[in-house]
């Protein structure tokens, strides 16, 4: 078995992305009619909904296309939309449930800023997660990331879910869906969590805007809070997010086919000086190279030289179509420290397998010719 493989995430399929893009304009179709969509966005606080009309249109939109009861488009991308999602859920002091494992940097800074405190259990193991579920009475929160926290995960987001329902169904389930929504076959909310949250900007959207799905209590509650005009997304950007929602399922899957055809030709050979390779969701789904010289850092900088990106925008954003070779990402290196000279990250992004065999050839070559 691969090195992972079990850890690896189910994308959707090419023919399952289409599905859900003609699902999504179908939803658009049916909410603007008469031409309405040729209208790019209205700003300011409509009477009716406090926010941009168009905005209040496109949450509809996508509340229906992700099978939740509301939903809520906000700033700050996908930590502003935790970040929000959470301030309706607990106050200061209350404790989560949380998987032990690093949680990304931004996540971590929300709970302290929040002052929140974490009860950690290895949701890898189910029979401590249901002793936990049973005993700890005081926690306000069950926080879960769907995308994998360290590369030994194994959890089954669903079946998580389900487990928490069914020992503790007082208890608000809140899903970290960054860099699996509209890439995985279902998100936390249709699996009966009761909130996800993501960003608009990792689906090709304009940078800053979070999405929050889930019950309408708590969306309605979000929308209250966040009455002011500089506060709201505009109508323009929310009809912005939904062009490129409409574009990206179908980009998502074509590129989850060259992730994974870049890991089988590398595994073939067509790189020279590689000890390892697998694929992981080490926050998006990418290819982990381990090499057998503690040259990472300088592939790196030869890679940028040969044309792939060297640093993220927002790991996997509009502007980010050239493939990244990186640093491994820094929930993984607190796990395996040494991947900071040994290990490469590296997605196609919107470029092919051939693309990413020809810079990582070239930068190694001239390594060699440099010794």
């Amino acid at each position: 078995m691969a090195k992972y493989e079990q850890s690896v995430l189910k994308n959707m399929t090419l023919d399952e992305a289409k599905a859900l893009q003609y699902e999504l304009l179908d939803e658009i179709s049916q909410e603007f009619p008469n031409n309405e969509f040729f209208q790019v966005g209205d700003v300011g606080l409509h009477p009716e909904y406090k926010r941009p009309l168009t905005t209040a249109k496109v949450e509809k939109v996508l509340s229906k296309t992700f099978d939740a009861e509301a939903c809520a488009l906000v700033r700050g991308s996908g930590t502003g939309a935790i970040r929000v999602l959470l301030s309706m859920l607990v106050e200061p002091g209350d404790t989560l449930i949380v998987h032990t494992a690093p949680v990304y940097m931004t996540t971590k800074e929300t709970f302290r800023m929040m002052g929140l405190n974490q009860q950690s259990v290895d949701f890898n193991d189910k029979a401590a997660l249901i002793k936990v579920l049973k005993e700890d009475t005081a926690s306000k929160v069950f926080y879960i990331q769907h995308a994998r926290q360290q590369p030994t995960d194994t959890y089954n987001l669903e079946e998580i879910i389900l487990l928490v329902k069914e020992c503790r169904p007082d208890l608000p389930i809140v899903v970290d869906d960054n860099y699996c929504a509209m890439k995985m076959r279902g998100i936390g909310v249709q699996y009966s969590a009761d909130f996800s949250s993501f960003s608009g900007f990792k689906l090709l959207g304009p940078a800053g805007i979070g999405i929050v799905l889930g019950k309408e209590e708590q969306i309605e509650k979000i929308h209250a809070m966040n009455y002011s005009g500089g506060g709201q997304v505009q109508g323009y950007e929310a009809h912005e997010l939904l062009r490129a929602l409409a574009m990206a399922p179908v980009m998502l899957a074509l590129q989850n086919e060259q992730v994974e055809e870049l890991c089988h030709r590398l595994n073939k050979g067509e790189v020279k000086g590689l000890k390892e390779v697998y694929i992981t969701n080490s926050q998006s789904k990418n290819v982990i190279v381990e090499l057998e010289e503690p040259i990472a850092q300088e592939v790196i900088a030869l890679a940028g030289k040969y044309g792939a990106s060297t640093y993220p925008v927002g790991a996997e954003s509009k502007f980010e179509l050239l493939p990244m070779v990186y640093r491994v990402s820094g929930t993984f290196l607190e796990n395996q420290p040494e991947l900071r000279d040994y290990g490469l990250r590296i997605n196609p992004m919107k470029s092919s397998a051939s693309t990413v065999i020809r810079i990582l050839n070239r930068a190694l070559a001239e390594l060699a010719r440099g010794c």
